[in-house]
């Protein structure tokens, strides 16, 4: 795998899949929240950003967290793997929490993983299987070139990423 996509809802554990795996596999890793969103949590305009993510998704080799489906079908469209987090909401606002308090550095990391809770994005969580599940299923359907990985609890997440070999012979 060269080209992997990791999707799936706030707090699920997008970003670390995609540093494990880009750990274990020697893959650069995007975060396209650190795209999208700046220092001071403004938006890079919409054209910028789709630009962006036409360049990341030129290269050859990469991993991409995030979910952002208005454009999902150009990174499913190139992705070998499409890593679907397919974790329970509630496990997911426990994951945000845990970052929360973790993750209060002022490192670029910390800044992405620290993040904004507001009662917006608790709803979006909450709603989440509800409302954008059956929308990224039908983007995977319908435009996933690449084999489906979903993993449905913590517990799945933990033994796929240890099944995955570590350096270079996993290329």
């Amino acid at each position: 795998m060269r080209t992997i996509m990791v999707c799936g809802c706030g707090g699920s554990g997008k970003s670390e899949v995609a540093s494990q795996l880009g750990q274990r596999l020697g893959l650069p890793v995007v975060l396209l929240d650190m795209e999208y969103w700046d220092e001071h949590w403004n938006a890079l305009d919409p054209e910028s950003f789709a630009q962006r993510r036409r360049e990341l998704v030129a290269e050859d080799e990469w991993i991409i967290d995030g979910n952002y489906a208005s454009t999902m079908q150009i990174r499913l469209g190139k992705a070998e793997a499409v890593i679907f987090l397919d974790i329970h909401p509630l496990v997911c606002l426990w994951g945000i929490m845990q970052r929360r308090y973790q993750h209060r550095g002022d490192d670029v990391h910390s800044r992405h993983r620290r993040g904004r809770i507001t009662l917006g994005f608790v709803r979006y969580i909450l709603r989440y299987r509800h409302t954008m599940r059956p929308r990224v299923e039908r983007l995977i359907a319908e435009h996933a070139v690449g084999d489906l990985i979903r993993l449905r609890t913590r517990r799945e997440v933990r033994r796929f990423l240890a099944a995955i070999p570590s350096g270079p012979e996993s290329s």
